[in-house]
């Protein structure tokens, strides 16, 4: 086959063409520092960097729901934390009450003014608020659990409605009011964390409890016991809120280790060895330059050079 002088020239050009795309492939990658920066330029990484930047993704997602869960846990905790103090308050108020040698009518009327006061801060902290929701009215995070709304009670005096009605123990397994209803959040694939405190039955139980001590023949010794059954109840759902917080931290801390887990396989599967490359983009310059020096040797002088 005959080699003419124009293909030679097509052949170098080509082959510098080649170089000079080579160089520009390496010379994207160390500016960005990833191997890959279009889908052409290796389709099995770029459908693997998708994936694991997905799971990151739902990773930092996941981060964001725990935040959620501990607002809404802390908060609990700490309305529950208020009432407590009110019973505690309560409790020796019902003592000081009880003491019949030492208490004047007028006392125990005092006394029951305070209680009533008492009353209505509990009554306020049942209505807590996380953002826009109600944290103690179930699944009825936009009404309170406690409605100050004044309704007829019947003998024609104006009343506030107070707390919703809820399952009784006659009720059905599964009969459960809205305001008895948890409130999920997923915390990890498959996993959800119960955020809320369904303490409508324990803030009823209390609000009866204050009723009672609104009737004349009250015996505030018998009153001593309820105020603490209402305090061991209380208890019992602060250990179940402070349970749920120890998950929480738990799933909190393996969000932590697989973010770290999925941002590695990123990086091994995105992210470029600088020292190789480095080594290839001077491998190559070298390369470049021969075929350079190279094209000038194969480029013989024409006529026209002769004519100058």
């Amino acid at each position: 086959m005959r080699v003419t002088q124009s293909m030679l020239s097509n052949n170098m050009l080509r082959n510098l063409t080649s170089s000079y795309s080579k160089m520009g492939k390496l010379n994207d990658q160390l500016t960005t520092g990833k191997k890959v920066n279009r889908p052409s330029d290796d389709p099995v990484v770029a459908m693997r960097g998708l994936n694991y930047r997905m799971q990151v993704d739902k990773v930092a997602q996941y981060q964001r729901n725990i935040g959620e869960v501990n607002n809404w846990l802390d908060s609990t905790d700490d309305a529950l934390d208020k009432v407590g103090q009110a019973l505690h308050r309560t409790k020796e108020l019902v003592t000081n009450a009880a003491n019949t040698g030492a208490m004047t009518d007028s006392d125990r009327e005092k006394i029951k003014s305070e209680l009533d006061q008492l009353r209505q801060q509990i009554q306020d902290t049942a209505n807590t608020k996380v953002g826009d929701k109600y944290i103690f009215s179930g699944t009825k995070t936009g009404s309170a659990l406690y409605d100050k709304t004044l309704v007829d009670d019947g003998n024609g005096n104006m009343v506030e409605k107070g707390y919703p009605e809820i399952s009784t123990d006659t009720d059905p397994a599964g009969a459960l009011t809205a305001f008895e209803s948890d409130v999920n959040i997923n915390v990890f694939d498959g996993v959800q964390l119960n955020v809320n405190s369904t303490s409508a039955k324990l803030f009823k139980d209390i609000e009866a409890m204050f009723k009672s001590f609104d009737d004349p023949s009250v015996d505030f010794g018998e009153a001593i016991g309820k105020v603490d059954g209402m305090m061991d109840d209380l208890l019992t759902e602060r250990a179940d809120v402070g349970a749920r917080q120890n998950r929480a931290e738990l799933m909190d801390d393996r969000l932590e280790t697989q973010e770290g887990i999925s941002k590695k396989q990123m990086s091994l599967n995105e992210d470029i060895d600088y020292e190789k490359v480095i080594t290839e983009m001077i491998s190559q310059e070298s390369v470049h330059r021969a075929a350079l020096s190279v094209g000038a040797r194969i480029i013989q002088p024409s006529l026209v050079d002769f004519l100058r």
